[in-house]
């Protein structure tokens, strides 16, 4: 081989060497742009004192009734011609009551609310809205399923979103912790039912025992009747007396009798 095919190779291998460190460099620049963190919006306390303050001039709508198949999007599409809905909410009925429902008409149905909160931007819109829709029908339009539906709504004064949250989530731990102590209970009756089990295996490995060491002793393999069943006890009865005299003593005082 030549020199200058030496000089050729080590120019290639350098070459390649220096290709790898570059791409190397790519890469790291590219997880260190990864890593960089999203900066974080901070609230000024002017910012925050104002939307404190439009918190306090919304208005809370209460709904009484949901009609069948009518959902949040739909009711804050409905309520929203009327002014600027913020937030909605639907609670869901009752899966036991689902059930029941289900059973009696006969078909799976739907999803079904039962009430609802509407929060409004403006007070004086939610209490408008409120007197103004309350026992109106929902719609006109005689195709429409919700045809013949009548609005129950009642504008809550007093009440904030924060006290519908609080709300929900009491419920949601206290549906927690009676399922957690539906569970520890069903844990015991099943700890005390498998402790049953093993004490009656234990008495039939006892009398099993039992049951060997009687053949042992008797030095037949046929056993004397089953050993739960007891034993038949006869019992001595003594023969009557012979009351022919008595028979004759009796006859003598019913003669004198007469």
């Amino acid at each position: 081989m030549s020199v200058s095919d030496n000089e050729e190779s080590t120019s290639e291998v350098d070459n390649v060497d220096e290709g790898i460190v570059e791409s190397n460099e790519s890469i790291d620049e590219s997880q260190k742009k990864k890593k960089k963190k999203k900066k974080i919006h901070k609230l000024s306390l002017e910012e925050t004192e104002d939307f404190n303050a439009k918190l306090r001039k919304r208005g809370v709508i209460y709904i009484s009734r949901i009609p069948p198949r009518m959902g949040p999007a739909k009711a804050k599409a409905l309520l929203g011609e009327f002014g600027v809905v913020t937030r909605i909410y639907l609670e869901e009925e009752d899966k036991a009551a689902r059930k029941r429902r289900q059973r009696a008409s006969g078909t799976s149905g739907g999803k079904r609310y039962i009430e609802g909160w509407v929060e409004y931007e403006s007070k004086k819109v939610a209490k408008h809205v409120a007197a103004a829709l309350n026992n109106t029908p929902i719609t006109n339009h005689k195709r429409s399923v919700h045809y013949g539906d009548l609005w129950n709504l009642k504008y809550l004064g007093k009440f904030q979103w924060s006290h519908l949250t609080e709300k929900v989530a009491y419920e949601r731990r206290m549906r927690e912790q009676k399922l957690k102590i539906e569970m520890m209970k069903a844990k015991k009756e099943n700890q005390a039912y498998s402790t049953l089990v093993e004490a009656g295996k234990t008495m039939d490995r006892i009398e099993e025992r039992r049951r060997k060491k009687r053949q042992a002793e008797n030095g037949s393999d046929k056993i004397e009747g089953d050993t739960d069943r007891k034993r038949a006890r006869r019992f001595r009865q003594n023969k009557p007396d012979d009351n022919s005299s008595d028979k004759a003593a009796n006859v003598a005082i019913l003669k004198s009798l007469v």
